[in-house]
């Protein structure tokens, strides 16, 4: 059974990639754990002989896979298979979505820290939400430690892990390199929330996060996604063939302070006219709200022209067909995203904008939480 107690030193961000041949001989025992586990989540309930088939591992290999998974509890059989078939009716086996949650951590809203608990299907259980009230630095994390505390304490099964997206530059250790938002530069967040409550921990950057939850829990046709992620700042995640890109220094996506007008106001970086004074959330609400009712659409299209110049090179090098925006969806929608659209057709070529389809994330404001539940799905049961 998975030990939900036992430290887990160093645990990175996922560099996932979907499995979906047979393992190696010199592959171990966790990879075809995993692969069997792969297909279910993907599939639904198989039979033993279906996973056999589809996994191309035997079906002796498979039996003892399945025996073991059943044993702790992670899987478990439905009953036989309905409908009139020849031979003798299987037996169906999924998994046990309730036998563990997750507790998964949104840190990149503008004013609130949002956690929930979900099942192991990111079906949400509980949800919790802590007020930031400007915190930074040591406070902020203390912030955190307040929330992890209440979303374990209202989960009714075993927590299988902990899941965290932030704002800024995430290492491959999961160590928060810089979050200027918050005050935090160098810190080992997963280590400070495993240190308290010693339950393996797996922490990434935000945008990164929203990619990977559209990738597993939403359709990409392609297998290729990016999802620019409006909040207190603005981040991109990138999805290419089904693997997430988070670049050498892991900071890929890191479009904020791409400068889009040079003569624009003085950015916290020190350069002018940062994507992030455009777009991100406290800059644009401010400018609406001194704008007025007669002239917020003028600032939208501003803030959509901006990110259009932003994004428009991203998608015209990568050729990618699907864009989601993630944001509130009062500033994002309609204006901010027609005119960006309309940016990137203008600076593209008609063979990459012709296939793009920009969208928001309508119905998918949890995409952050989503993609933190698959960081300890991958880490824990090679899920992704």
């Amino acid at each position: 059974m998975p030990q939900t107690h036992q430290r887990r030193e160093g645990s990175a961000p996922l560099r996932p990639r979907r499995l979906a041949t047979k393992s190696l001989p010199e592959h171990n025992r966790r990879n075809n754990r995993a692969l069997v586990l792969q297909h279910l989540f993907h599939t639904g309930p198989m039979s033993r002989a279906d996973l056999a088939r589809e996994s191309g591992l035997t079906r002796v290999t498979i039996g003892d896979l399945v025996a073991e998974l059943q044993g702790e509890g992670i899987v478990h059989e439905l009953g036989q298979r309905p409908g009139a078939r020849p031979g003798k009716p299987a037996t169906l086996v999924e998994i046990d979505a309730d036998a563990f949650h997750i507790a998964a951590i949104d840190l990149s809203p503008e004013d609130s820290f949002i956690g929930v608990v979900m099942n192991l299907r990111g079906e949400v259980q509980h949800r919790l939400e802590q007020p930031l009230a400007g915190a930074m630095g040591e406070t902020a994390i203390e912030k955190v430690l307040q929330l992890v505390a209440g979303l374990l304490h209202m989960s009714s099964s075993t927590v299988l892990g902990l899941g965290v997206g932030t704002p800024g530059i995430v290492d491959g250790a999961g160590v928060v390199r810089q979050a200027p938002n918050l005050g935090w530069y160098d810190v080992d967040l997963g280590e400070r929330i495993r240190r308290v409550f010693d339950y393996p921990v797996y922490v990434a950057n935000d945008a990164n996060a929203a990619a990977l939850g559209v990738r597993t829990f939403g359709s990409i046709p392609t297998g290729s996604v990016m999802v620019v992620r409006v909040e207190h700042g603005v981040g991109a995640g990138l999805v290419i063939g089904g693997g997430l890109i988070e670049g050498e220094q892991y900071a890929a996506g890191e479009i904020g302070h791409i400068v889009v007008d040079e003569n624009g106001e003085r950015c916290a970086c020190g350069r002018r006219g940062c994507l992030e004074l455009a777009v991100a959330t406290p800059h644009l609400r401010r400018r609406v709200a001194e704008a007025g009712a007669a002239q917020r659409d003028e600032v939208l299209k501003d803030a959509g022209h901006a990110l259009g110049i932003a994004m428009s090179p991203v998608i015209s090098m990568l050729n990618l067909n699907l864009v989601v925006l993630s944001g509130p969806a009062d500033l994002i929608g309609g204006t901010l995203i027609e005119t960006a659209r309309n940016t990137i057709r203008e600076r593209t070529m008609s063979a990459v904008s012709n296939g793009l389809d920009l969208r928001t994330a309508d119905g998918d404001e949890d995409l952050v939480l989503m993609g933190a539940g698959v960081l300890v799905l991958s880490g824990r049961l090679g899920v992704s």
